[in-house]
Parts: structure tokens; sequence; C-alpha cells
């Protein structure tokens, strides 16, 4: 006789060092089991490489009923693990946009809008020139975020350079240089798609001799200690992340019992924390 799931399944595409740095995913699982717990739930983990990975073990855990439901991340436009989890029978609920979830439930923030909070935000402070660093820009997102930072900017009539990083502090430090030898003109305020990347421009701009905020200013998407931390302290977008996680959990359980379909689960607003990066 097979027993039913007791757990909720969550698969992370991403190297496992750069998964290692980011303490969103912490907080997130913190708030998943703030409500899976008590429910008798648990949270089943995978971290993988790549996509083709992920969707195999969505195959094995159907097919092995390990799972009672999933939670999908990082969701491109048009992505396939949406019409696989269905084709499955694999309850399933969406982190993003709804326009991401062919019908399933989500978990909504408004990318787009927090992002156009943040050029206003430095806009206000007399930056002309701005630097974006994002995350992988397959993600749609991370898109949502490029195009409000990119409508934003254009309202104010100022100068957007950009930088595709891969979450990772390494690649905040490349994505740096990158903006740094943009010419005629280096930005004057920087905004890092999550907290470790900015953590990376931060070194950058110190062995360049650059003063923060006197020289370039520095925003964080992601609050958390590493941001509060840092030398100067990061301002940052800060989201409740162990909420989304507690609606993340609230919504599969939803979703496992019928009672979903496309419901949109929204996130609180995010707003900015003024630091020492942007004084």
């Amino acid at each position: 006789m097979t027993q039913a799931p007791g757990r909720i399944g969550l698969v992370l595409a991403r190297a496992s060092q750069v998964l290692g740095e980011e303490p969103y995913y912490h907080e997130f699982l913190e708030g998943l089991e703030r409500v899976l717990t008590p429910a008798g739930l648990s949270v089943l983990v995978k971290v993988v490489t790549d996509r083709a990975a992920e969707n195999a073990t969505y195959e094995q855990w159907a097919a092995q009923h390990r799972v009672g439901g999933v939670i999908l991340v990082d969701l491109s436009p048009g992505d396939d693990r949406v019409g696989l989890v269905r084709g499955l029978g694999i309850p399933a609920v969406v982190i993003g946009d709804p326009s991401t979830a062919a019908g399933l439930p989500t978990v909504w923030t408004d990318d787009a809008g927090f992002a156009r909070e943040v050029v206003r935000f430095l806009a206000g402070r007399g930056h002309t020139v701005l630097g974006h660093v994002s995350g992988p820009l397959a993600f749609a997102h991370t898109q949502l975020r490029r195009g409000g930072i990119e409508a934003e900017a254009a309202d104010h009539g100022l100068t957007l350079l950009t930088a595709e990083g891969d979450y990772s502090q390494e690649s905040g430090r490349t994505a740096t240089e990158q903006l740094l030898a943009a010419r005629p003109q280096r930005p004057t305020a920087i905004v890092y798609d999550n907290d470790v990347m900015a953590l990376g421009g931060l070194e950058t701009l110190k062995d360049r001799d650059l003063q923060v905020p006197a020289d370039v200013s520095v925003v964080a998407w992601d609050d958390s200690a590493q941001c509060q931390l840092a030398v100067p302290a990061l301002s940052a977008m800060s989201h409740d992340v162990g909420r989304i996680g507690e609606l993340a959990a609230a919504a599969v359980l939803d979703a496992m019992r019928e009672s979903s379909a496309d419901t949109v689960y929204e996130a609180p607003k995010a707003h900015i924390v003024v630091r020492d990066s942007t004084r």
C-alpha cells in the first residue's frame, strides 16, 4: 500500500556554490516550514545544475509518489515546467508573475513596479547615470525588473548601463568592472539584483579606489543580514521573504486540496531601506 506523500518538493537549478552564498532561500525555506510543519509536511529540497536535471527530478518524484506538491521558481516566459508538472499530475505553485504560470496558482511580487521605485529613489538623489547588474536574463522576473528600470530611467531622462550576473559574488565583481569601463560616463549609482552580487560590487569599487557613496551609490535587491553588516551598510529593496515562503506553503496546501486553480497570492509590498551606501 502506497503511503500518502508527506513532502513538498522544491528543486533549485543553481550551482551549489552560488546557492550557498544566497540568504534568500534560507529565509524562504524558514517561511515554508512555519506553515508546512504544523500541517505535518516537510520540504524536500534538491539542487541540480540545469533545467533538464530539474525536469527529470519531477518525473522521478511523480513515478515514485515522493511529493504531494511542488513549488516552481525562476520561471522563464513559456516555461515548459508548467506543462510538465500538470501532465504528471503534481499540484504546483509558481513563485513569480502570473503571466508565466499558465493558470497555476502564483505567489506574486511586482518586480517591474519595485524596479521603477528604485530608479525614482536614485533619481531623487540627483543621479543621472545608473548601472543595473541583473540576474540571468532568461528568468521572467529578471526581464520584468530590467523592463521596469529601463522604463523609469527613460521617463526621467537618465542614462542606463547594464550588465548580467548569475547571483554569485564573483559575477557581481565582474559585472561591476564592465559598468565602470563604460564610456563616456561611468555610473554614479548601481542597482544589483541580489545582496550577494552587491557585496561583490563593493569589493570591486574598493579595489578601484572608489568611495561608496561619495563616488558610487549602491542598492541591493533583497535585504539581508549581509546588507546590514557590509561596510558601508547597503541600502536595499527589502522584501519579506519569510512571508513569501509562508504564502507559498499556503498556496501549495490549497493546490493539494484542488481549491486554488489560478489564484494569485500577492506578497507584501517591498520597500527601500536606506543605509550608508546611498547617503
